[in-house]
């Protein structure tokens, strides 16, 4: 505590909560539609890497203000706003500041939140602050306790009787003229499919992975534009599936606090667009 790097931080963290509340005056149109594919292999290669503290819980926890950014109401059809610095997300009422984060060191010539500059990550743990309160009050007992990880803003962790299933939340721009991804059963993959609130169309499934011995659980969705996913990995060392079904994934989906999630995402991006690479 105390260092330049904090009061950077914190002159930052200002900065976006004044943003917050001046949009909170203004009717800002909301987006529509999400889905996006995931990756978590290589965060389960790095799963025996120790959790620790990481830097202060910034914008939440720093503030006390875990949950006071509500998106604005109403159901406009307005495009997408350039980003302004502050996620605005209904997040549940928890009375308490998000658990610390996991830290886990990039591979060589990985980047990860630290090399960030200091708004854009204050940003991007705000959002990932939110979404730990919307998928811990959403996800099953059983994948435990959530906590987001500092190596990108899709990573994040539940923990359960000493087990830790990794789990990946994107919600991510597409390039336009890509076709969603469809639900296909091979290989042992299950899906199930439903519509969420508004039309959009979902699919979840549960899939054999490592050799077959366990299953991962993973659904899926586009809104306006942007790809969303949301996966839950098996702890591989005991050899135990995400503790997840394919429709506890879709009463996930369809509720108001995640979508509300997605959809300040999908307005002001916290990831990059996927681009397609050309075969050859």
């Amino acid at each position: 505590m105390g260092t330049n790097e904090d009061h950077t931080e914190d002159r930052a963290t200002a900065v976006l909560v004044r943003d917050a509340m001046a949009r909170a005056t203004a009717e800002l149109p909301v987006t529509a539609d999400l889905v996006g594919p995931a990756r978590a292999q290589g965060l389960r290669h790095r799963a025996r890497v120790r959790a620790a503290i990481g830097g202060a819980v910034l914008a939440v926890a720093g503030l006390g203000l875990a949950g006071a950014f509500v998106l604005p109401g109403g159901d406009d059809d307005g495009g997408p706003t350039g980003s302004t610095g502050v996620i605005d997300v209904a997040a549940p009422p928890t009375g308490s500041a998000p658990p610390p984060p996991v830290h886990l060191e990039p591979s060589p010539g990985e980047s990860s939140m630290a090399d960030l500059p200091p708004a854009e990550r204050a940003r991007q743990e705000n959002f990932q602050n939110q979404a730990v309160g919307v998928l811990q009050q959403l996800l099953p007992p059983s994948v435990g306790t959530v906590q987001r990880v500092d190596l990108g803003v899709r990573h994040y962790q539940g923990t359960k009787d000493g087990k830790t299933f990794h789990i990946v939340f994107s919600v991510r721009p597409f390039e336009p003229g890509t076709a969603p991804q469809a639900c296909r059963e091979i290989k042992g993959t299950v899906c199930s499919k439903t519509t969420l609130p508004g039309g959009i169309e979902a699919a979840a499934s549960i899939s054999p992975i490592n050799n077959g011995d366990v299953t991962e659980s993973r659904v899926w969705f586009r809104y306006g534009a942007s790809d969303v996913s949301l996966s839950v990995n098996p702890h591989d060392e005991s050899h135990t599936s995400a503790p997840v079904t394919a429709q506890q994934l879709l009463d996930l989906a369809a509720s108001s606090a995640f979508l509300d999630l997605v959809k300040a995402a999908d307005r002001d991006p916290v990831e990059e667009m996927q681009r397609s690479v050309p075969a050859g």
